[in-house]
Parts: structure tokens; C-alpha cells; sequence
């Protein structure tokens, strides 16, 4: 015998319609075949979480439940040994003073008690018509669609910023997914159920890091180092940029540590690429030729570099 639905949802019978929805997200997202491959008991369980929230989410079924139950109770399936009001369920025939009656259970109710035809094997009444559900009775309930399932993606750098595609694997399938230009961390892909066969996935994008930018939005950041020299005298250097072509640019004489130099258009999207220098001295002590010129270059160019920090 069937579960009480109330029970399979884990709520209370005055459980309000959000609540009622709430619970089913919940459990049904939980018990997915596509988050449980091979499991018969969440299959079962999420079969079983369907059947609840279909009587439960249709309020003329669920105030059936409410009232009768599965079976209902007495002679005939109802409270007093017949229909409640002395007629059909709701209080009698419509126009009589009754209540609205859903069609497809006075149609199983009919054909319980009369086996499937009216009296004496002739035809019977087209119940639909008679409780005033027309046509909408005869019609079968559309399938409700799966709930989206979510999961993570790592896209590749280049494919971030330049767009391109992925490919996933949803139930043994391989599906390539087309990423847009300049996506950014964190955002989502949705992937139609039509593609997958069974249900939308909404794929959070994770964006792998590259082997030397740095982004930030749409601009990219690239750490140039440069030697004392090139520093204090300017210099040209060549770079890499993300389209994969690279660049001579010229450094300006005087350069410190921190400095950025920027190249328009270069970025992600119409953004731009920083060049940030990094001033590299020799390691180690230095020998006495170089540090007479090191102290001579002193003299000749004093400086107070940390004349106005904040924290002197």
C-alpha cells in the first residue's frame, strides 16, 4: 500500500503550498537517479516523492486525500456507507448545492461501482461531462520536469577570456558546452535537458589560473622583472600577451619596483594588460670595483626614498 504522501514528504498536514514545494525541491534533488547512478532505493524513493507531490500539489486531490484518504472509509469508500450528501462526492450532482468534485476520481469511482459501463452493460455517462471537468478530465497530466541538477566546471584560462567550449559528461554522454568570452568566476552555465536527456544542469564556472597572468575583471596583469641597470637607464623588453603574439615595449629610464605600464586592448574582452616591473639586484655581495660604483652613483643621485611614509 501506498505511503501517506504527507509522510513521504516529511511534512504536516497543514503544511502550507510553499512548504509543500520546498520539501519536494529537496528531496527530489537529493534522490536524482543522476546523483545516484545504480541506486534502486533513491530511485524508488524519488519515484515515491513524485507520486507524494503530485496528490499533495493539486489542490482538488489533495482535499480529497485530506477528506478520504486512499480508500476512504465505510461502505462504498465513503464515511456512512455512500456518498457524502446522499449523492455523488461533494454533496450531490453539480448545480445541486455541491462542492466541486475532481472528475477523475468520480471516474474511478464510477467504474468501481458500476464496472466501467452503465446499468445493464450499456454505455455509461461520460463522467467528465457530468461533473463538469469537459474534456480536461480525459486528459493525461503532463510529466513534470526534472529538477536542474548542479555541478562544477574548470575552464581553462585562454577559454575564459577568449570563449570557446568544454566538454562534460552527463550519464555516460560527452557534451561540449560553449562558454562565452570574458565569463568570470563563479558563474553559471545552463545546459538544456534536451542536450542531456534527462535534466537542465547549471554548471559553476571555476577558471583555472595561468602560468603568468593575473586577472583582474577584464584587465590581465603580467609581472616584468627588470635589472638595476634597465631600471635606472630605461631599456626595451619583449613581452608575451594573451593572444599569444609578443610585444617589444619600451621602458622608461627611472622605473621602480611596483611601476606599471599599460598596453590598451590587450586584456580580456576589450580590457587591458598591465605590466607590472620588479626590480631584480644582483644576489649576493658585490665585488669592490662595484661597490666603489654603486657608491659613487650614491653620491651623484642622493635619494630619500621612504621620506614620506606613513609609518616613519
Amino acid at each position: 500500500m501506498a505511503r501517506d504522501p504527507y509522510e513521504v514528504l516529511g511534512i504536516s498536514k497543514t503544511a502550507s503550498a510553499e512548504e509543500i514545494n520546498k520539501a519536494y525541491r529537496k528531496l527530489s534533488k537529493k534522490h536524482h537517479p543522476d546523483r545516484n547512478p545504480g541506486d534502486k532505493q533513491a530511485d524508488a524513493t524519488y519515484k515515491e516523492v513524485q507520486t507524494a507531490y503530485e496528490l499533495l500539489s493539486d489542490p482538488a486531490k489533495k482535499q480529497n486525500f485530506d477528506q478520504f484518504g486512499f480508500t476512504g472509509g465505510g461502505a462504498g469508500g465513503f464515511p456512512g456507507g455512500g456518498f457524502p450528501g446522499g449523492g455523488f462526492p461533494g454533496g450531490g450532482f453539480p448545480g445541486g448545492g455541491g462542492g466541486n468534485v475532481d472528475p477523475a476520481v468520480a471516474e474511478e469511482l464510477f467504474k468501481t461501482m458500476f464496472g466501467g459501463g452503465g446499468v445493464g452493460g450499456a454505455a455509461g455517462p461520460d463522467l467528465g461531462d457530468l461533473f463538469g471537468g469537459g474534456r480536461r478530465a480525459k486528459q493525461k497530466a503532463r510529466p513534470r520536469r526534472a529538477e536542474p541538477v548542479e555541478s562544477d566546471v574548470t575552464v581553462p584560462f585562454e577559454v575564459a577570456a577568449a570563449g570557446g567550449s568544454v566538454a562534460i559528461e552527463v550519464g555516460g554522454l560527452r557534451i561540449d558546452v560553449r562558454v562565452p568570452a570574458g565569463i568570470e568566476e563563479g558563474k553559471r552555465l545552463r545546459v538544456p535537458a534536451e542536450a542531456t536527456g534527462s535534466a537542465d544542469v547549471l554548471l559553476r564556472v571555476h577558471i583555472a589560473p595561468h602560468p603568468f597572468f593575473r586577472r583582474d575583471g577584464n584587465d590581465l596583469y603580467l609581472d616584468v622583472p627588470l635589472g638595476v641597470a634597465e631600471a635606472v637607464l630605461g631599456a626595451k623588453v619583449e613581452v608575451p600577451t594573451l593572444d599569444g603574439t609578443r610585444l617589444e615595449v619600451k621602458v622608461p629610464p627611472g622605473t621602480s619596483g611596483g611601476g606599471k605600464l599599460r598596453l590598451r586592448g590587450k586584456g580580456v574582452a576589450g580590457g587591458d594588460q598591465y605590466l607590472v616591473f620588479k626590480v631584480v639586484v644582483p644576489p649576493g655581495a658585490v665585488d669592490d670595483k662595484s661597490r666603489e660604483l654603486i657608491e659613487e652613483f650614491a653620491r651623484l643621485n642622493p635619494q630619500t626614498p621612504r621620506a614620506n611614509v606613513v609609518w616613519k
